[in-house]
């Protein structure tokens, strides 16, 4: 029996629980990671997997979690030797039965851009490597994910190399996002795009904390949910988590009625876990659940459902704009940067992305800008251009779902586009024209646009995927053809059932007053039925009249958006100037990086360095970090931002050495993850924002002997040093690591104190157990270990 005909025969399907739970329990050591075992002690791992099937799972997943070639770097083995292990000893200790294997894949180990060095392409490779190593499992399992991109860089490997039913599930902290900022929503809706089997949660925390995510996840997909949950929270004393066995069947129970099909454990859990499970289900039945919201398009922090009106900004274009022309041929990001939040200020819900000149590589400089948006504003994207080798880069490089823009009635469009669109879980704006031409009637523009939704389907793209665009022309020229845009507008909406889109600025060209002959179009092409105005947002009437539009038909529930949109809004670049300009706050808040670095220059011309960073970049990083704290803005935001800062700190520090000679910093720290454990991206983090407020960082690395951390210390006289650790297993390693740093005489005063001051961090810490160890300070994420050295070395 394979993956699909168990979704189909059975109630449900039981995972298997931790694999790395019984390896502590058993006591065995391991060199580098776990994985190893799978070569060194393979009758051990069959013993586990053995045990989760005896208990009735599955599925059990192969001990491949961390097998990918960052990770086993320096383990001695290859990827391909530890994961064809792994799979035969999971394969041979189900032998006899109808339980499937699963490979298991994990995180890669490090950031992608643009938070991080690693990229989207480089992700891609170490998950190929693992899903051709892994051919001989049954199923291919994605689990505790925290990015969306490199889920996407997953899924993608795995639907281009394999045949195999995918499993995707990400971990959620308890703000209802990932560590990353990936909300349930854009998770399920872009995977369900992707074409992965089922989806859902992993790790993360206990089934009794779960169902607000698990519900949000119910809403955006049909797809059968999975649920792998911790078994509550361990001690860190005694490594014990805190939810049993009987406990955790129970809260899994409750979830049934949100569409939960795929069961298992993750930290924790064992197989006992697994038979109290299988226990409570006997007498169930699944419940599977229609989603309740149709049509949406996201990043991956934000989902724009279209229920209504929703704006498209139209001015990352090159048509008509002589300064956005020259951006792209100067490779002005900056500029396009400022194009976009100018929008999103303005009112903007969506952004097309048009970078079509003939001076450019197109297909680059699509990709470069929609990650550099990406990396700054939350807003999803429509991208824009008649070339389909474009889109295809566009489409792959994009984290979330986005709308593609577009497509048409002729055939070599509809062959080439909608496959893309397809393959990678897109919508679309279908365009009212074929070989003819634009059809003057209303008659001949709803029957192209019914081609395009009768193929789309042929493809497996639902129509609420498609939005037509009965296209505007100019009525200085066809007066009758604004009568036919309407008329046919209308026949889309309520004859074929689809959302409609429209450019809207088209209909006034060649007249006086422009701006009023658009706003009267646009209020009657919303009324007979427009759902996304291609607009500039920064034309307060235009967008004005949407927002009222939505409060007038009903479509804004006690005007909450229209009373939310004219209070004040964060700092944001506010409008679109020809003078691109930006302060210095501005630009570090909105992660500006060569805005940043030229205002600085120009401010040191009159302004004293250490105010600038005191009284302006400082303040700016603190109103971010606030932000980030009260989930306004996420990770990748942030990382943005502290990069900005970066570069305007390295413009003062090189004028500071030229004039004067002496160095910035505001004193040295010490970061290390300990001994034993291989998890650094929590760790660097933390070190880009303190590098960022002018600390000196000197980083160790991970996997830290506690001897190397005293003697850095010891030879660079620094007094402060944080450790991070995220496994349970490694919290020895930091107890031991403090013991040192207090027992070195060179590191202590003459009162016998110590000189230096320790501040601890990760998953599995809490500030109890912190304080235990011998630490000074728990700090629960980067925000805090910034305002830790704020306390200790000002």
């Amino acid at each position: 029996m394979d993956f699909k005909k168990f979704l189909v025969l059975k109630e449900f399907v039981l995972l298997d629980g931790a694999m790395g739970t019984l390896i502590q329990k058993s006591g065995v050591k391991y060199d580098s990671v776990p994985e190893t075992l799978n070569i060194t002690h393979p009758e051990l791992i069959e013993s586990f997997h053995k045990a989760y099937a005896d208990a009735g799972s599955d599925i059990v997943y192969a001990n491949t979690f961390g097998a990918n070639g960052y990770k086993l770097k320096e383990s001695g083995y290859s990827v391909d030797e530890i994961i064809k292990s792994g799979v035969e000893n999971a394969k041979k200790a189900v032998q006899g039965t109808d339980c499937l294997v699963a490979l298991d894949i994990g995180p890669i180990g490090q950031l992608l851009e643009p938070a991080g060095s690693l990229s989207f392409d480089s992700a891609y490779d170490y998950f190929k490597e693992q899903i051709v190593a892994g051919q001989d499992a049954d199923v291919i399992v994605f689990e505790t994910m925290t990015d969306l991109y490199e889920l996407k860089a997953a899924v993608l490997a795995a639907k281009e190399n394999s045949d195999k039913p995918i499993i995707a599930t990400m971990t959620f902290e308890r703000n209802g996002r990932t560590f990353t900022g990936v909300s349930p929503a854009a998770m399920a809706v872009t995977l369900t795009g992707l074409g992965v089997d089922a989806l859902g949660v992993n790790c993360s925390l206990g089934p009794d904390e779960l169902e607000g995510v698990v519900s949000e996840i119910s809403k955006y997909t049909d797809l059968p949910l999975v649920i792998k949950a911790n078994a509550g929270l361990p001690d860190p004393n005694s490594n014990e988590y805190d939810i049993l066995p009987d406990k955790f069947a129970d809260c899994v129970a409750d979830l049934l009625k949100y569409g939960v099909k795929i069961i298992g454990g993750c930290c924790g859990t064992t197989p006992e876990y697994i038979a109290e499970i299988r226990k409570i289900l006997a007498d169930k039945s699944y419940q599977p659940q229609k989603k309740s919201v149709d049509t949406t398009v996201c990043s991956a922090s934000t989902v724009v459902e279209i229920n209504g009106p929703r704006i498209i900004g139209e001015r990352i274009n090159p048509t008509g704009k002589k300064l956005f022309k020259q951006a792209l041929v100067d490779n002005n990001i900056d500029y396009i940067l400022t194009q976009a939040l100018s929008q999103v200020s303005g009112g903007a819900e969506i952004l097309d992305v048009n970078v079509g000149h003939p001076e450019i590589d197109e297909k680059k400089m699509m990709v470069r800008v929609l990650k550099a948006i990406q990396s700054v504003c939350d807003a999803p994207l429509q991208i824009d251009s008649t070339k389909p080798d474009v889109l295809d880069s566009g489409l792959r490089y994009y984290n979330g779902k986005p709308i593609v823009n577009s497509v048409n009635g002729e055939e070599k469009s509809l062959s080439t586009v909608l496959p893309l669109v397809k393959k990678y879980g897109a919508s679309v704006v279908g365009l009212t024209l074929d070989e003819n031409g634009i059809p003057k009637t209303a008659e001949g523009r709803f029957e192209i646009a019914k081609r395009i939704v009768s193929r789309a389907e042929e493809l497996g793209i639902d129509r609420r995927d498609v939005y037509i665009d009965c296209l505007t022309l100019t009525v200085s020229a066809e007066q009758d053809a604004c009568r036919e845009t309407l008329k046919a507008l209308h026949r889309v909406k309520t004859e074929l059932g689809c959302k409609t889109c429209l450019g809207v600025s088209n209909i006034s060209f060649g007249l006086p007053n422009r701006e009023l002959v658009n706003r009267t179009f646009l209020t009657m092409a919303l009324e007979e039925g427009l759902d996304l105005p291609i607009i500039n947002p920064n034309v307060e009437s235009m967008t004005g009249a949407v927002r009222a539009y939505r409060v007038l038909s009903g479509i804004d529930k006690n005007s909450v958006e229209f009373i939310n949109a004219y209070n004040d809004a964060a700092p944001a670049v506010t409008s679109a100037p020809k003078n691109t300009e930006v302060d210095i706050f501005t630009a570090v808040y909105n992660g500006l990086k060569s805005e940043g670095a030229a205002v600085t220059k120009r401010l040191l011309d009159t302004t004293d360095a250490m105010q600038i960073v005191n009284e302006m970049l400082i303040p700016a990083l603190d109103r971010v970090g606030d932000d980030f704290e009260k989930n306004k803005i996420f990770l990748p935001q942030l990382i943005q931002s502290a990069n900005t800062a970066q570069e305007c700190f390295e413009v003062i520090k090189n004028h500071i050495s030229k004039t004067s000679g002496s160095p910035v910093s505001k004193g040295k720290i010490i970061l290390a993850t300990v001994k034993g454990d291989i998890h650094d991206i929590g760790k660097n983090i933390v070190k880009v924002l303190l590098d960022n407020y002018g600390y000196t960082v000197v980083d160790l690395g991970r996997d830290v002997d506690p001897q190397f951390v005293v003697d850095t210390a010891v030879e660079q006289n620094i007094k402060m040093i944080g450790l991070s650790a995220l496994m349970t297993t490694t919290l020895k390693s930091m107890e031991d690591t403090i013991k040192l740093i207090r027992q070195t005489k060179e590191l202590q005063n003459p009162d016998g104190t110590s000189k230096c001051v320790v501040f601890v961090g990760g998953a599995v810490l809490t500030e109890d157990y912190a304080m235990k160890i011998g630490a000074d300070y728990y700090c629960k994420d980067a925000k805090e270990s910034v305002d830790t050295a704020k306390r200790v070395l000002g």
